[in-house]
């Protein structure tokens, strides 16, 4: 843990914040000093991570794909904490499937949670950031990179990637700085829940021996990341950091 607490007296929102990067990043950031209200939408990763952070966080139940539950966030946000530092809209899903498979409900659930429901958040929470903050949003790699079995899942991020440098502008007047940050191959333990874990195991091998760096990233790069861009990134607007190893660049 720091001892400088140089975010002492912060308040930071993430969406999408019980598990992977987004809890990640609250750890991170409370270990800094910050409060940090996270979201989520299973109650019981929500309870085990507000349990590993500690007095400084606050755990809502949270849907990013219901407005109605985006703007009873934005009361619950300035009641508890009046204005924000710093937002990272994080929350989001994934889905494969080739693209002559893909279903209407497939395309529509990526594009609601990936696309509709940060753009809402950042609305919602606008008026609630202070002036010289920032907002990190969460893109990919696929945005980039023609993937196999991503399509629709690339274009829901490459759509984040766009907004991102609206919204830096829109948001120029008020001094809020807008950003993203871009994953590549990381290790959260998101593959062991959605295959088994031998299957797990040698994607995760794949990844790696594909990789520049030859090896996949860890939940603690993409904080680090995300915190730069929320704080300390105070000429930075409209960018999208990679931290892939350089597999989209290399």
């Amino acid at each position: 843990m720091s001892t400088s607490l140089k975010l002492n007296g912060k308040n930071v929102v993430i969406t999408g914040g019980s598990s992977g990067f987004g809890l990640a990043t609250a750890q991170l950031l409370v270990n800094e000093g910050a409060r940090v209200l996270i979201t989520g939408r299973n109650q019981a990763a929500l309870d085990a991570a507000g349990e590993r952070l500690g007095a400084n966080a606050i755990t809502v139940r949270s849907d990013a794909s219901s407005l109605a539950d985006i703007e009873a966030l934005a009361d619950r946000v300035k009641a508890e904490f009046g204005s924000i530092d710093a937002l990272f809209a994080n929350a989001g899903i994934n889905g494969f499937a080739p693209f002559e498979a893909t279903t209407e409900e497939l395309f529509d659930d990526l594009l609601t949670v990936n696309a509709k429901g940060p753009y809402f958040t950042v609305q919602k929470l606008a008026p609630l950031l202070a002036e010289g903050s920032g907002v990190v949003l969460t893109t990919s790699v696929a945005n980039v990179l023609g993937l196999p079995a991503l399509s629709a899942y690339a274009a829901s991020k490459a759509a984040l990637r766009s907004m991102t440098r609206s919204l830096a502008r829109e948001l120029l007047p008020r001094k809020i700085r807008v950003n993203a940050v871009s994953p590549g191959p990381i290790d959260s333990g998101i593959l062991e829940k959605s295959m088994p874990r031998e299957a797990a195991e040698q994607t995760k091998a794949q990844m790696a021996a594909d990789n520049p760096m030859l090896r996949m990233g860890t939940p603690t790069e993409i904080a680090r990341a995300v915190a730069f861009l929320a704080f300390d990134a105070t000429f930075t607007t409209g960018a999208e950091l990679a931290v892939d190893g350089g597999g989209s660049q290399l």
